[in-house]
């Protein structure tokens, strides 16, 4: 029997896990680890300075007073490396919320999908579009089970993980995409507390998309799954000769510092 984990930034109480949960049900034994509240944004971090607990809700579901990269960890030492191994699959989500573009860098969910890749451990991050309506997570939940299944049978490349972003409704169909590029501006808010001093809102920010057929939030836009292959390997392989350029120059021009 395959064993999956299951982790998000959305807390262990979020609605979205547990469909995902019973999606991924059929197809091995499932286990959720996730943070004890909501850990959004919180990127790839992981704690430190400070002891962890985590606590048995019920029979598989656990809670962790941590980040999802913290989850993850913590699960693979104290659950599954006891009982002969790692798991098989690890499935971070479902988030209420798109994780496109450049946005991947920030997100907890991402990072849950990151850190399996890291240890070697196919993985999968699932978003949803954000709604103010009550959330339907049965389109999203059945397409990550569907491609959790297939790379469960044929596996991924090494150190690659699959980040899915899935439109409200029923989706058009899947496509393969890259990972989207934008003009972000930031917007901060400077705000004063009641003693007269300045605290500062860090909001969304303005956005502007670029044009590309094949990127994950045209995916979307058009109604479609987006399908994201990502890697943790941050090199830009394509700059390697320019900055051997700029070393060169860096050490005809050196400058003596006294």
């Amino acid at each position: 029997m395959k064993r999956i984990l299951l982790t998000n930034d959305d807390g262990v109480h979020s609605d979205g896990i547990h469909a995902l949960a019973a999606a991924l049900a059929p197809l091995g034994d499932v286990t959720i680890v996730a943070p004890h509240v909501e850990a959004s944004a919180i990127g790839h971090a992981l704690t430190l300075r400070r002891p962890l607990r985590m606590e048995r809700l019920r029979d598989r579901v656990y809670e962790v007073d941590g980040t999802p990269t913290d989850c993850v960890n913590i699960a693979l030492t104290q659950l599954y490396a006891p009982s002969g191994g790692a798991p098989d699959l690890v499935v971070s989500g479902i988030n209420k919320g798109y994780n496109l573009g450049d946005d991947v860098t920030y997100s907890g969910t991402v990072s849950g999908a990151l850190e399996g890749a890291l240890l070697g451990i196919p993985s999968i991050a699932v978003s949803l579009d954000r709604t103010l309506e009550p959330y339907d997570f049965s389109h999203a939940a059945g397409a990550a089970a569907s491609l959790a299944h297939a790379v469960l049978d044929k596996g991924l490349p090494p150190q690659t993980f699959l980040n899915i972003n899935v439109p409200t409704g029923r989706p058009a169909g899947t496509r393969v995409t890259v990972q989207g590029k934008r003009n972000h501006i930031t917007v901060v808010a400077e705000r004063m507390d009641p003693r007269g001093r300045p605290y500062y809102w860090i909001e969304e920010g303005e956005n502007e998309w670029e044009p590309h057929d094949r990127s994950d939030y045209q995916a979307v836009r058009d109604g479609y799954v987006s399908v994201t292959p990502l890697q943790p390997d941050l090199t830009a392989h394509a700059a390697l000769a320019a900055v051997e350029a700029l070393k060169e120059l860096g050490a005809k021009s050196r400058v003596e510092v006294e």
